[in-house]
């Protein structure tokens, strides 16, 4: 499967001839077949692609992986078959290989080749399975945007599906992989999409970069929780989180002064544990400052099904015994739940590394990588600021807070009173109506200590007990963001 440069060339450009691009399938689709295959759901667009046009007969062959006929298809066929791309049968050829455009932001065409999709009632899994790139690739390539950088690398990098976003912005780009297929078949993609100098090396974890440093570390690992390793993707047949936890502990080793890592990752919820305090504990041991999300939790059984399902075993003779083992597994394990989100790390340079643990469901302005740094400098500024620091600081509502109110009609007073990021990380939180004043009034010109004692004069509260309590507050809304100092005393 290692196709020759030229037959890769001339490929791509008649993919661009014809509009098998992200834009020109679209329109060829139309919305509602593009949000059903967005959903795997592939007859929608097996019906829109009925006619015999070029583009058609490329959407069928390389993204929905049915035959096409010889003559339809108007590819180099012989060398595509001779390289193991398309296998031919009687008058018309199949792909081997699942082949999408893919949108990288920059307007350039580019591409993800894989192993086909794995549907109920195909045959299972290869080990060494190459699964393509689908909603966590997307979200990983928005958490790992970073302004340009020097050296990256892509831990991990299956169907090399990151590169295609960190080459533009790095100046050295390293993909490293356990599974040998997997780099062969990112190699195709990187060569389809114009992407040229990326070094691929082949081993686990950081062994294939043992010694060294990067500025940007990224990583969508095999994060799966499970018994076993039965998928080289998505398994390291590991105990537990231990994977994930081992991941977090040996990143700081490989990156440079200043250097940051993003990483998707899943973590276990345990009986009478928090696993707050468990996915910090792992951001605690690397000296880095850290934030760690959880954007999802599932209980086990749900966890298992969305596995189970991942790999085509829904409705096969293996099924209800896979998934009464899993959950015998997670039981022994005393598994509440697992979470999913992801983590990110910045060798600030401090003596006094900065660690945040959240949950946050709620949608975030794109890109989440721009965030990173807002968020640590913002919790860093809050943590580091004393009580009097604080009351003697000028502050601001940051850039898109909203306040709202909420009550009964023709009610004199609001029941609840909540501030609104519209942009950034999109928080809400509710607050008093002392703070919701300040924050009303607050910009930047006066020191907080004289603006809390006229809101206490004027709402009738004691002066002294709002002093007492302002600090811990303002020191939660600014490191949450919606508050910010314009300039500490």
């Amino acid at each position: 499967m290692d196709a020759p440069s030229d037959l890769v060339r001339r490929l791509r450009d008649r993919f661009v001839e014809t509009g098998y691009t992200i834009d020109g399938v679209r329109e060829r689709l139309g919305d509602m077949a593009a949000s059903a295959l967005a959903r795997e759901e592939v007859v929608p667009a097996l019906r829109a692609t009925r006619d015999a046009d070029p583009l058609a007969a490329l959407i069928r062959l390389w993204w929905l992986g049915v035959p096409v006929s010889m003559a339809a298809a108007d590819l180099p066929l012989q060398d595509l078959i001779e390289a193991g791309l398309l296998v031919r049968l009687g008058d018309s050829v199949q792909a081997t290989v699942h082949l999408q455009p893919w949108d990288t932001g920059t307007g350039d065409p580019a591409y993800v080749v894989s192993d086909r999709k794995v549907r109920p009632g195909d045959p299972s899994l290869r080990p060494d399975h190459v699964v393509g790139a689908g909603g966590a690739s997307a979200n990983l390539a928005q958490l790992g945007w970073t302004a340009p950088v020097g050296r990256a690398l892509d831990l991990g990098t299956g169907c090399g599906v990151q590169v295609l976003h960190l080459a533009p912005r790095a100046e050295d780009v390293v993909a490293t992989d356990v599974n040998r297929r997997a780099l062969r078949l990112a190699r195709l993609s990187w060569g389809l999409s114009g992407v040229t100098g990326v070094e691929a090396r082949e081993g686990s974890m950081y062994d294939p970069v043992d010694g060294e440093r990067f500025d940007l570390v990224v990583s969508n690992p095999p994060f799966v929780i499970a018994p076993e390793a039965r998928y080289t993707y998505r398994e390291a047949g590991r105990r537990g989180d231990e994977f994930c936890r081992d991941l977090v502990r040996r990143t700081p080793r490989h990156l440079a002064q200043g250097g940051h890592a993003r990483f998707l990752a899943n973590w276990l919820h345990v009986k009478g544990e928090d696993w707050q305090d468990r996915v910090g504990g792992w951001l605690a041991e690397t000296g880095c400052d850290g934030w760690a999300v959880q954007r999802d939790v599932q209980d086990p059984a749900e966890y298992v099904e969305l596995w189970l399902r991942d790999s085509a075993e829904h409705g096969t003779s293996a099924y209800r015994e896979r998934y009464d083992e899993w959950l015998g597994w997670f039981e022994s394990m005393d598994v509440t739940g697992v979470g999913f989100g992801w983590i990110a790390l910045h060798d600030s340079g401090s003596l006094g590394p900065l660690v945040r643990v959240e949950e946050m469901t709620q949608p975030v302005e794109p890109p989440s990588g721009a965030l990173v740094e807002e968020v640590l400098r913002a919790a860093r500024t809050a943590h580091e600021l004393s009580d009097e620091d604080l009351l003697d600081a000028r502050l601001k509502p940051a850039e898109g807070v909203v306040e709202e109110r909420v009550g009964q009609p023709g009610a004199d007073d609001p029941s609840r009173i909540v501030l609104r990021q519209t942009s950034g990380a999109r928080r809400t939180v509710t607050v008093g109506t002392v703070e919701a004043a300040l924050a009303g009034v607050c910009d930047g010109d006066l020191p907080t200590r004289p603006l809390l004692a006229a809101i206490a004069e004027l709402t009738g509260e004691d002066p002294d007990a709002v002093l007492r309590d302002a600090p811990a507050v303002l020191r939660s809304l600014i490191s949450e963001g919606f508050l910010r100092v314009a300039s500490p005393r």
